[in-house]
């Protein structure tokens, strides 16, 4: 069974939230935080009480390495122990680390993120230098049921620059993605009918929503956007089948949540918000 095999289980079983620990210092309630232990110590402890409160109703959790990266040592100290509470609890974890260099550079990161101290059930990654730049990272897919989610039609403003650039046969740039990455897929099949090599596609640009579902039927999603970049469930809904076949993210509106929920502790406010995403989201579904 691959790791997406199991992304697909954890979403049938819990629902397609993915809980985003982008974890930012300033995110941590200013009575949770321990004047004794360091930023990186307190945003572990602050992850941990998290994911114990929201386990039962995320299909998964993403940690975007970044957050971790800016402080140094001690966060990647932080990031490290994140990964390992989430895998713990059982659950599938996603590195967000957007990996995209050529062939020998990636076999390294791909040994950093595979195996090791940072050692995660999937990882994201940029495919603009070419096939050869995601390769290093199938032997770990097809050995040890690793899984990839590849930027193809992303969720910024930005995507219109180059994404959507239209080619001479009159693809776009991220359908010329999409198609080559669904083809190297078929290698990688796991018992679910989805491949170990799934695509990050954006909730928030919604036109051509039903035509990528249909485009990449054995191809999981990993769909950002949902809330505070402005995805509305009901378009959301249009990237999943039957409410799987995908996991959206949401980072902010899960970890701030304690801000829009007064009196309720940060982590009762988090699991709150998780119900309510995967009704919201389910709901959707439902009326397909």
């Amino acid at each position: 069974m691959t790791n997406m095999d199991k992304l697909y289980e954890a979403v049938e079983a819990r629902g397609p939230v993915c809980v985003g620990l982008d974890t930012d210092f300033s995110y941590l309630p200013e009575d949770f935080v321990d004047s004794t232990l360091s930023r990186g110590e307190n945003i572990v402890r602050f992850n941990k009480k998290l994911i114990d409160a929201t386990k039962a109703v995320a299909g998964c959790y993403k940690v975007q390495i970044a957050y971790y990266e800016s402080l140094g040592l001690e966060g990647m100290k932080a990031y490290a122990d994140t990964l390992k509470a989430v895998r713990e609890a059982g659950v599938p974890v996603i590195a967000d680390i957007k990996r995209g260099d050529i062939a020998k550079t990636a076999e390294m990161y791909a040994k950093a993120h595979f195996t090791g101290d940072f050692e995660a059930d999937i990882i994201t990654l940029a495919p603009y230098m070419g096939l050869d730049s995601i390769s290093p990272y199938l032997p770990y897919c097809a050995e040890q049921g690793k899984g990839v989610f590849v930027l193809c039609r992303t969720s910024n403003p930005g995507a219109k620059d180059f994404e959507y650039k239209k080619l001479d046969d009159g693809r776009h740039v991220y359908d010329l993605v999409g198609d080559s990455l669904t083809a190297l897929g078929k290698d990688y099949m796991g018992e679910h009918g989805y491949s170990s090599i799934g695509l990050v596609i954006g909730g928030t640009h919604t036109e051509e929503a039903t035509a990528i579902r249909a485009a990449y039927k054995d191809t999981f999603f990993l769909i950002p956007g949902y809330g505070a970049q402005g995805g509305k469930a009901a378009d959301i809904a249009q990237y999943l089948t039957k409410g799987n076949g995908g996991v959206v993210n949401s980072s902010r509106g899960i970890l701030l949540a304690y801000k829009k929920q007064p009196g309720v502790a940060f982590d009762e406010a988090a699991y709150n918000e998780c119900v309510r995403m995967r009704e919201d989201i389910q709901g959707e579904c439902n009326k397909l």
